[in-house]
């Protein structure tokens, strides 16, 4: 709420939060969107978003007028929206969008300021008319969800569909999907979508469609050059590569990781080169050689997880029993994200996590080590505590990203129950999860 004086002049004037409005102070004139005071805002301050996406709050004293220009879009009034009917040219290759909501689907809501999932696919496909120069767009949106909302449950369900969006002819798929969660789910179809024929792109954004700074329309363009025209056939993400509107990296499923909370180029490889660059003309640049080709295999879906799996991050002084309470909740495996090259306590007995995971691997449930540190591996033979572990038989993950290891351990216990089959299928390398060396090259890439 605004403050009683700014709640009376608005009511006075029949103006409500999201209306167009002019607000002048002194021979300053600013016009934008009313929008509501957020929590922590300045009751004495109109705020208003700008023309350029921007918001910003004007102190009002006795000296600023505000009237209003135009009445809002309101969620209540559910006005159909305006869909321009895509346009087929039989020249062009056909390609596949595939909506499940997340910031790139959404838009603001004026009552509260922030987004909410509201396009959708055709209408993320109608809004970039140079798609059209690409491929030919076939687009369904089949959920609606940010991406904190996201499950196993749903993997498989978006693992199904581009399935089905491959062997109806598609030549490559794109999925809208919210940023946070991005790569979980790339890496989960990454190990579900099994000898892909061509090429499937994970695409968000960091700021709603419609803001002035939005960054859908270079990612969805670049994933729509990429799964049109490019040779690989990998589940990649594909987002912007610099602040700017200059080009995307497509990198692959199991390396990619967000590592900006708003940053445009958020997304990086880790202990990976991209696979490749795609600028806003169109072109596209391989940079890694290491990938799957296009062909005309028949894709098939593995969908078979054990979800009873922990991801757990080490901390000084952290309680040993948290393992226990795992392992009475009847988890099958615990992915550790341990510090530097893969350690955990073990010098005061008070916090070693020792005899804990020797309980839990008596038992049957598989320990797998990665590190909290991103960038580089695990390694288990350099210190002494980390031979303590190797020799109680835990699973050091190599280069594997944590999150990728999470997922990949859910699909080992679907598959065995033997704990050496287990770390064989942990330590092979399935959909490019694990490099060979680790290259100064591939640290930050720019």
């Amino acid at each position: 709420m605004y403050s009683h004086e700014i709640e009376s002049l608005l009511k006075s004037k029949k103006i409500k939060i999201g209306d167009k409005v002019l607000v002048t102070k002194g021979k300053l004139e600013h016009v934008g969107i009313l929008m509501p005071r957020i929590e922590m805002g300045d009751v004495s301050s109109l705020v208003i978003k700008l023309p350029n996406g921007y918001n910003i709050g004007i102190k009002y004293d006795r000296d600023t007028k505000v009237s209003r220009l135009e009445t809002a879009w309101r969620l209540s009034q559910k006005k159909e929206p305006d869909v321009k009917k895509l346009v087929f040219d039989k020249a062009l290759p056909t390609i596949s969008i595939i909506g499940t909501g997340g910031t790139i689907a959404s838009k603001i809501d004026y009552r509260s300021g922030g987004v909410y999932a509201s396009f959708s696919a055709e209408d993320i496909a109608n809004q970039i008319p140079q798609l059209k120069t690409v491929a030919n767009i076939k687009a369904e949106q089949i959920m609606e969800i940010m991406s904190e909302d996201m499950s196993s449950e749903i993997w498989i369900e978006i693992a199904h569909k581009v399935a089905k969006e491959i062997e109806s002819g598609s030549g490559g798929v794109i999925i809208t999907h919210g940023t946070d969660t991005l790569h979980y789910t790339a890496a989960a179809l990454s190990f579900m979508l099994r000898d892909l024929p061509v090429p499937v792109a994970l695409v968000g954004a960091q700021r709603s469609s419609d803001r002035g700074s939005g960054d859908a329309a270079l990612n969805v363009f670049c994933a729509a050059n990429f799964v049109a025209n490019s040779s690989i056939a990998e589940v990649c993400t594909v987002m912007h590569a610099d602040m700017g509107d200059n080009f995307c990296y497509a990198i692959r499923g199991t390396k990619s990781r967000k590592l900006h909370t708003s940053r445009r180029d958020a997304f990086q490889p880790v202990n990976d080169t991209p696979l490749a660059r795609i600028d806003s003309e169109g072109r596209i640049e391989i940079l890694n050689t290491n990938y799957r080709l296009r062909g005309d295999k028949k894709v098939k879906v593995d969908d078979k997880l054990e979800t009873k799996v922990a991801l757990i991050k080490i901390y000084p002084g952290m309680d040993p029993s948290i393992i226990d309470y795992y392992i009475e909740k009847g988890y099958k495996g615990l992915v550790i994200e341990a510090t530097g090259l893969g350690h955990i306590p073990t010098l005061n007995e008070k916090y070693s996590l020792l005899p804990k995971f020797e309980k839990a691997m008596h038992l049957g449930i598989p320990v797998v080590i990665t590190s909290q540190c991103i960038h580089g591996r695990v390694h288990p033979t350099i210190y002494h505590n980390l031979r303590k572990l190797f020799t109680r038989g835990v699973i050091f993950a190599e280069d594997m990203l944590s999150e990728v290891a999470y997922i990949k351990l859910m699909f080992a216990l679907a598959k065995f129950k033997d704990m050496h089959q287990i770390k064989e299928f942990m330590l092979t390398n399935i959909a490019g999860e694990i490099t060979e060396r680790t290259l100064s090259k591939d640290f930050v890439v720019k």
